[in-house]
């Protein structure tokens, strides 16, 4: 008999959680195509491994959503990937990371399930504290992020010497999302948001959104070569792997991994723009339907 996520085990009167299968495949999740900079880097450090990647495309973006909002996206899509039995389940979005990291995890155990989650703020906070040289860091993010203070709280845990700047950037993750070429426009709009960050002397900024990779070369040129940048994907393979070593999940294959991809919104649309972000090949998107209470 199959369970749905909202099925428990119970041995004597006490829920047992249902623990995954080295076997089953790693679940990733974005509010769109940027997540696929993240998976890019976990195909790459875990080629072994099989991803299932949702990209909730039907309500992009999240960068300007609500915290309420974002911890009732992620419960829905960690429903989904529950469903087919992921083993542990990657937030790559920054904004859902920031509001529904400590709330997923909870969601996940009610459940029943024994799955870990992982979000993309704190091995990124603490990889830029790692690397700055000079004590200053910078943070670009969407409005959501940047308002849940979570980098802040994360950067300060890690070294409450260190000196950040937060810039709010609510236009810049819609650049990459349509995939259009970038603009003069474009470019004076991400002057903007970096002139802060030159001002405060940072060293090292940190990219938190998935999207902004995308214009990172646009970024770095406007920041200076001696601004380090650091990203959400290179950030997050080790914590991966720690996870999957800690809890005996590493898979026994040896050969390449599989990876497929379901999306909320329009499945060719994603798949065009998408395999630009992954800098590989995309295969088949598959559409999953969200209802429409959930798409409010």
């Amino acid at each position: 008999m199959r369970r749905g996520p909202g099925d428990r085990v119970w041995d004597h009167g006490e829920p047992v959680l249902r623990a995954p299968q080295p076997t089953a495949p790693i679940g990733v999740f974005d509010s769109g195509v940027g997540g696929l900079t993240v998976l890019h880097e976990l195909l790459v450090g875990l080629p072994q491994e099989d991803f299932l990647y949702v990209g909730d495309s039907a309500r992009f973006p999240y960068g300007d959503r609500s915290a309420p909002q974002l911890r009732s996206f992620a419960r829905q899509i960690a429903d989904i990937l529950l469903e087919r039995g992921v083993k542990l389940i990657v937030v790559a979005c920054n904004s859902a990371t920031s509001s529904a990291i400590d709330d997923l995890p909870l969601h996940v155990a009610e459940l029943g399930y024994a799955v870990d989650v992982l979000g993309v703020v704190g091995p990124e906070s603490n990889l830029a504290v790692a690397q700055t040289r000079n004590g200053r860091i910078g943070v670009l993010a969407t409005s959501a992020t940047i308002a849940s203070g979570a980098y802040e709280r994360a950067v300060l845990a890690a070294d409450p010497l260190v000196r950040l700047t937060s810039v709010a950037c609510p236009q810049l993750a819609q650049i990459s999302q349509t995939g259009a070429p970038i603009t003069e426009q474009d470019v004076e709009l991400a002057r903007g948001y970096c002139a802060p960050l030159r001002a405060a002397g940072v060293d090292t900024v940190i990219l938190g959104c998935t999207h902004y990779p995308f214009v990172g070369a646009l970024l770095q040129r406007l920041l200076g070569p001696q601004v380090a940048l650091v990203t959400s994907g290179t950030a997050i393979v080790r914590r991966v792997g720690h996870a999957l070593a800690l809890r005996d999940l590493a898979t026994p294959r040896t050969s390449e991994g599989r990876y497929s991809f379901l999306c909320t919104g329009d499945a060719s649309a994603f798949a065009e723009i998408g395999s630009r972000f992954l800098q590989l090949p995309m295969g088949t998107v598959d559409h999953v339907e969200l209802t429409q209470e959930a798409i409010a």
